[in-house]
C-alpha cells in the first residue's frame, strides 16, 4: 500500500501530460533556438517552415500551442491562422503569433481582429514560457 504522504507529492496526471506546440517560422535559425528552448521545458514541438507544411501538420495533430511568425512566404501567419480557423477552429484560441513588424498597419489591424497573443521580435525566453502557459490555462478553462 503506498505512502499517502508520498501521494500528494506526486503530481495529478494532467501535470504529467506532455504538451505539443506547432512551431511556424521562416527562420529556420529562429525555429531551431525556439524548439531547443521549448524542449528545455519539455515540450514536444513540431516545426513547419511555412504556412502550407503548417496547415498538414495542424490537420494531423490537435496541438496544445500553435507559435506562428506573422510574415512568412506563400502562406503568411494570418493567412494561415484563418485557414486553421476554418477547417480546425478547436485551436484557433491556441496561437501565439510572433512578428518583428511591431507598429505595422496590416499586422496590427489582423491582430485586432484575433484573440491571440501576440510577442515581438527579439523573443525572450521567459515571455515566450509565460505565455504559452497562458494559452494552456486558457484553453484549458474553455475545454473543461
Amino acid at each position: 500500500m503506498p505512502d499517502p504522504a508520498l501521494s500528494e507529492l506526486i503530481p495529478e496526471t494532467s501535470e504529467l501530460e506532455i504538451k505539443s506546440i506547432l512551431l511556424l517560422d521562416d527562420d529556420v535559425d529562429l525555429a531551431d533556438a525556439l524548439k531547443g528552448l521549448l524542449e528545455s521545458h519539455n515540450f514536444v514541438v513540431t516545426t513547419a517552415s511555412n504556412g502550407v507544411d503548417g496547415l498538414r501538420e495542424a490537420m494531423a495533430i490537435d496541438f496544445d500551442v500553435v507559435i506562428c511568425d506573422l510574415l512568412m512566404p506563400g502562406m503568411p501567419g494570418d493567412m494561415f491562422y484563418l485557414a486553421v480557423k476554418t477547417v480546425k477552429p478547436v485551436l484557433a484560441d491556441r496561437f501565439i503569433f510572433i512578428t518583428g513588424h511591431r507598429g505595422n498597419p496590416k499586422v496590427d489591424e489582423f491582430l485586432a481582429t484575433t484573440d491571440a497573443v501576440v510577442i515581438y521580435k527579439p523573443v525572450l525566453a521567459d515571455e515566450l514560457v509565460r505565455m504559452i502557459s497562458f494559452i494552456l490555462q486558457r484553453s484549458g478553462r474553455r475545454q473543461g
